[in-house]
């Protein structure tokens, strides 16, 4: 067997069918390399006491454990009588309560002797209060004959992450039978590298991250394989940019005393220093001959919009077309709305009382009727149009430009590479492109996720902006907060402005909730929705003002009449879900409070919190939740109350979150190739590989004089692409 596919061989030959079956519907592990590359989460000694007080609840874990104490107890029921034994196990740090019932007590009965060390695994769930395991397997870890003691020489303990069909000690043993395999495995890091950077080979990191005797074992084995995840994905994006440097197209300068200087001379107000470096940047990439990759990361409210307006009208001006990409038809209709308001007569281009050097700006979503969507389609094939403006819609294959030359992709975190590159197939030559979010994304993320484009960052406010106060309403604790939250929404209506008020659910009954968590139960409620939330604030703290609603599922034709309305100042109070989160424009509205605050995450928040303080008066944003103050989520809530700066909330996001939801949809294929690596933690190691990587394909594009880093490569982006296929 050639070394490249030892590690591709599929686990039913080690494993057999079944275990191969569970470890590929549960773990989505397929392939030897896979399951080596299934790293424990953490280790256990002998001796030392995992935290039975930190046990995440509804989730399954593994514990390490000795029995304090065993008792049967007879109890009666609706069968008749029956059994449970209860066994209290301790580690130190705590108690856990482990019950076994009816016919399932007579072994652990057994086994469970006070004073035996074991592993116990199971599904952590709550029970007069306390926390407990029901039916958890478990593992004895004493006894000279015992098989434990075989498979668990080492002094440490891998426990992996595992579920209910397979628990943390079956997965060891599929390792143990895989580990002699590790030596076939491809070493995609280049010698040289290897050894400059001090690392150790490949098959002695899985070996030592598997099995390792001591605490520096796990640390070389850690370092190596991070090193691994860090490059090879550095080398995929690296490859990226080089091959888009490669692609040809034209250039886009604006001519003198076209319509960007018309727009120019009409503005009220002056660019804001940040603006004007980010638009000199923007500005010279549209000069060369070959695709500008931008990213255009800003606070929300900073002006992006501005921005990318002004290079569209520049594009426009040499000819070509720009198309602008929104993630929804509320958000499109908005960026329409405004854009054509700020470009006024410009917009009207073929009207009559349209400027000299107007053009067509065109709208295009996925509900349109037939008649509009074919004069849209119609005005971007001539050339008509210079400006579209649209979501999904405009990626299908009946849309055609006369010249498409800069794409603008807003809240890229919304879209993957697949969708941007769609767009960007239209033009006779690449489009140029410029990528907008308003999630402040830190340094280490964008080099991971948005590695192959160049960023830009606005970080100052244009002037006339206005501070937003946040505060934290504990409803539950203090219920006179909450009614003075509804006054203030009074007092600022009664002063002539507006406010939002934001919650997780619709409540139309499409969207009711399924099996509840176990934070649910503990709350013995579904979120707050809409429909109810509106109804109660119409009837009652809110009565006497006109109270509407928004949300994702209503017609789009009723969806815009409602934002019309409310931009207009015929509304005073919206109440909506997370649709208005991005781009929506009220100067007007002041206030925002968003129920069940802590159902949101803090980037979430803090999109929410930039729709107020966007004109001159000051915003004002409630945090209600009835979690009690000690409970984790209370802390996030603090923290966004406490900083308007979204770079550190993006941390604090992060910090919380891991990388699960920040990768997950932005990059297809990225999630599943991060085991090993944390971009908060390991900022120092990606832009140690960023820099390796770009190196290395600068000096040889194909990697021809590096096959190993090839085939690491290819298995990466068949990952991604296979991701891809799968999301469809």
């Amino acid at each position: 067997m050639d070394r490249v596919s030892a590690l591709d061989e599929p686990l039913k030959k080690t494993l057999g069918a079944a275990t191969a079956k569970v470890m590929a519907e549960h773990l989505d592990l397929h392939t030897l390399g896979d399951l080596l590359h299934h790293y424990p989460r953490r280790y256990a000694e002998r001796g030392e006491l995992t935290h039975l007080s930190d046990l995440p609840l509804d989730e399954h874990v593994t514990v390490v454990a000795q029995v304090a104490s065993a008792r049967v107890l007879t109890f009666s029921g609706s069968k008749g009588r029956g059994q449970r034994l209860e066994v209290v196990i301790t580690d130190g740090s705590g108690q856990l309560q482990l019950v076994f019932f009816g016919k399932g007590v007579h072994k652990p009965h057994k086994d469970l002797l006070p004073g035996t060390r074991a592993m116990f695994a199971g599904k952590v769930s709550v029970f007069n209060r306390k926390l407990q395991l029901a039916h958890p397997a478990y593992e004895l870890l004493h006894g000279d004959s015992d098989e434990a003691v075989d498979s668990w020489a080492g002094a440490l303990i891998p426990i992996y992450p595992a579920t209910t069909k397979l628990e943390s000690w079956k997965i060891a043993k599929a390792v143990d039978a895989a580990l002699p395999r590790a030596r076939e495995a491809v070493d995609p890091l280049p010698e040289a590298l290897r050894e400059g950077r001090e690392l150790v080979p490949l098959p002695e990191a899985l070996l030592k991250i598997h099995r390792p005797h001591t605490k520096a074992d796990i640390a070389v084995a850690r370092d190596r394989l991070k090193w691994d995840e860090a490059f090879v994905l550095q080398v995929a994006l690296a490859r990226r940019r080089y091959a888009d440097t490669q692609l040809p197209a034209v250039a886009r300068t604006p001519r003198p005393d076209g319509m960007l200087d018309a727009f120019d001379a009409k503005l009220p107000f002056t660019l804001t220093d940040g603006q004007q470096k980010v638009t000199k940047e923007i500005f010279d990439d549209l000069a060369t001959e070959h695709p500008m990759h931008r990213l255009l990361q800003g606070e929300v409210g900073s002006g992006k919009t501005m921005v990318a307006l002004r290079a569209m009208l520049a594009v426009v001006d040499a000819g070509g077309q720009a198309a602008m990409l929104a993630p929804t038809e509320v958000l499109a209709q908005q960026h329409h709305r405004s854009i054509t308001e700020m470009m006024g007569e410009l917009a009207e281009g073929g009207m009559l009382g349209g400027a000299e050097h107007a053009t067509k700006v065109v709208l295009l979503t996925g509900s349109m009727g037939a008649a509009a969507r074919r004069q849209a389609l119609l005005d971007l094939v001539t050339g008509e149009a210079g400006i579209v403006i649209g979501t999904h819609a405009l990626i299908e294959d009946k849309v055609q430009f006369h010249d498409l030359g800069l794409v603008v992709v807003d809240e890229q975190h919304r879209f993957g590479v697949e969708q941007r590159d769609a767009l960007r197939s239209k033009g006779k030559q690449p489009p140029h492109l410029l990528v907008m979010t308003a999630t402040p994304i830190p340094r280490t993320v964008a080099m991971t996720v948005f590695g192959d484009l160049e960023t830009s960052v606005l970080d100052q406010l244009p002037a006339g902006r206005s501070p937003i106060a946040s505060h934290v309403v504990p409803a539950q604790d203090k219920p006179h907060f909450l009614a003075r939250a509804w006054e203030r929404v009074r007092e600022e209506v009664e002063g002539g402005h507006q406010a939002y008020v934001v919650c997780p659910r619709i409540g139309d009954g499409e969207d009711e909730p399924r099996k509840k968590s176990a934070e649910d139960e503990a709350e013995k409620r579904p979120p707050l929705a809409v429909i109810e939330i509106a109804d109660q604030l119409a009837a009652g703290p809110l009565t006497g003002l006109r109270v509407e609603v928004l949300h994702g599922r209503m017609q789009p034709d009723d969806k815009d009449d409602v934002m019309r309305r409310f931009a207009a100042g015929a509304v005073d109070v919206l109440v909506a879900t997370t649709v208005i989160e991005v781009g929506v424009n009220v100067p007007n509205a002041t206030a925002m409070v968003i129920m069940d605050a802590d159902r949101f995450g803090v980037s979430q928040l803090h999109q929410l919190r930039g729709r107020v303080g966007r004109g001159s008066a000051p915003g004002l944003c409630l945090l209600v939740t009835e979690m009690p103050e000690a409970a984790p989520a209370r802390a996030r809530l603090g923290a966004v109350a406490a900083t308007l700066d979204g770079f550190e909330l993006s941390r604090i996001d992060l910090e919380q979150r891991r990388e699960g939801d920040v990768l997950g949809q932005a990059q297809s294929g990225v999630r599943s190739s991060l085991r090993m690596l944390t971009v908060i933690d390991d900022e120092e190691i990606i832009a140690a590989a960023r820099e390796e990587a770009v190196a290395i394909v600068s000096a040889d594009p194909d990697l021809a004089h590096l096959p190993e880093l090839r085939t690491a490569l290819d298995a990466l982006l068949d990952t991604e692409r296979e991701q891809y296929l799968d999301k469809g």
